[in-house]
């Protein structure tokens, strides 16, 4: 039945896999079976001072680096939901010992990418990777928490200290979605959700924003983080093994 289905999406949609090029879905069973399912600490290298915990499945690069660009550049909507389940394994990690309520914050995006790309790709997979967990059993929900002030640059090709400084002071957490959170989760913990860790400057600032108005975030949990700025040992009170394994799903296209 699946190469039926690969068949005829190859034929009406002349689609193929992200990872591997084979006709049919956008991502292949063999390529979704190999995403990893579970998380650990991923620091970048030079971690910005006072960043929470980041927690990554996987490298940016590759299979995982092609979905990120078909969701984000192609709009390969079907990519968003195998991107949740990283994000997802990332959550469930940086959760591991929570008790109680926990809210997903995406970081958020610039209006005129969104208009751009006609989606908002961080908050679609923030959202679905909420859905995966509570479908699981725990009390997780994704939340627009944060704004982005006017006068943001695109952060593409700017270096650790550049995105810092186009960043400082650029999010900020309406009272609105305060009161709205106070109704539903007084005693949340939350969690900073992105698709990249970089440099981690969008993460520090989406956590600043978040503190100053009295939430507390527990950690950050992204699908991929970039190789070249990790640190060679990671933090080294975790292992691989540290991560929380969750079922591979079935969905793929």
């Amino acid at each position: 039945m699946g190469a039926f289905r690969d068949a005829l999406d190859d034929l009406v949609l002349g689609g193929s896999c992200v990872g591997c090029d084979r006709p049919g879905r956008l991502l292949c069973p063999s390529c979704r079976l190999d995403l990893p399912t579970t998380a650990r600490p991923r620091w970048p290298t030079p971690s910005p001072p006072g960043l929470v915990t980041p927690f990554a499945p996987t490298d940016y690069d590759g299979v995982a680096r092609a979905m990120v660009l078909g969701l984000k550049e192609r709009r390969m909507l079907a990519l968003a939901r195998p991107l949740a389940s990283l994000l997802a394994a990332s959550v469930a990690a940086a959760v591991a010992e929570v008790e109680g309520a926990v809210v997903l914050v995406p970081v958020p995006s610039r209006a005129s990418s969104v208009r751009q790309r006609g989606h908002d790709p961080t908050y679609t997979i923030t959202r679905l990777a909420a859905s995966t967990l509570a479908a699981g059993g725990a009390d997780v929900v994704a939340g627009r928490l944060l704004r982005l002030r006017p006068g943001v640059l695109d952060q593409a090709g700017l270096d650790a200290v550049g995105r810092s400084a186009n960043l400082h002071g650029s999010m900020t957490c309406p009272t609105a979605a305060l009161r709205a959170l106070a109704v539903r989760r007084s005693r949340a913990r939350v969690v900073v959700c992105d698709d990249v860790l970089t440099t981690g400057a969008t993460a520090r600032e989406a956590q600043r924003a978040l503190e100053a108005v009295g939430l507390e975030v527990r950690a950050i949990a992204v699908a991929t983080a970039t190789r070249k700025r990790l640190a060679s040992g990671g933090d080294q009170t975790h292992s691989e093994s540290s991560g929380v394994r969750l079922p591979p799903s079935t969905s793929t296209h």
